[in-house]
């Protein structure tokens, strides 16, 4: 990033936008960006406070552009996670999945991929994958009892959702 005034401007948008201010935080950004359009850091918040604004369709190029300049580890995360979630938004299915996908091979260890990568994979109609996401990071990650009980279970059957043990013999 830029000068020191840019920065501390920056933080303001980025402050602005979580108080509630996010149209303003957007009118900052926006003229920040005319400044110095090649900040990746700057595009990926200018995206964010679209998103936030619910202008997905406009928050698409800024995200875009915010990765492929280069972000840090932690906003290339968001940046993911936002830009799949926003195309998943838009009926994007396929640039969501691909996106949702690079995001939990980059951040393994973020559960937020998997669980909207499920929500793409419902609207790509493929069910039993988007199941299987969901159940195994229940499994994984809940704290309740009541599911903790049957962690084995889940962990068994989410990746086996049609398959049944019926001992039917047909004749």
């Amino acid at each position: 990033m830029g000068t020191k005034l840019m920065q501390d401007r920056l933080h303001t948008a980025i402050q602005m936008r979580e108080a509630g201010q996010a149209q303003e935080a957007r009118t900052l950004l926006l003229e920040l960006l005319a400044l110095y359009p090649n900040d990746a850091e700057l595009n990926y918040q200018t995206a964010w406070v679209h998103d936030n604004l619910g202008l997905e369709r406009e928050s698409v190029p800024f995200y875009l552009c915010a990765i492929n300049l280069g972000l840090s580890k932690d906003s290339l995360q968001g940046a993911l996670l936002g830009l799949g979630s926003t195309y998943r938004a838009l009926g994007e299915y396929t640039k969501a999945e691909q996106m949702l996908r690079r995001g939990m091979q980059e951040f393994p260890q973020d559960r937020a991929f998997p669980i909207f990568l499920a929500m793409a994979l419902h609207n790509l109609q493929r069910h039993a994958e988007a199941m299987q996401l969901l159940l195994t990071n229940l499994a994984e990650t809940t704290a309740e009892p009541s599911i903790l009980r049957y962690k084995k279970a889940l962990l068994f059957y989410a990746p086996q959702l049609d398959k049944t043990w019926a001992n039917d013999e047909k004749e």
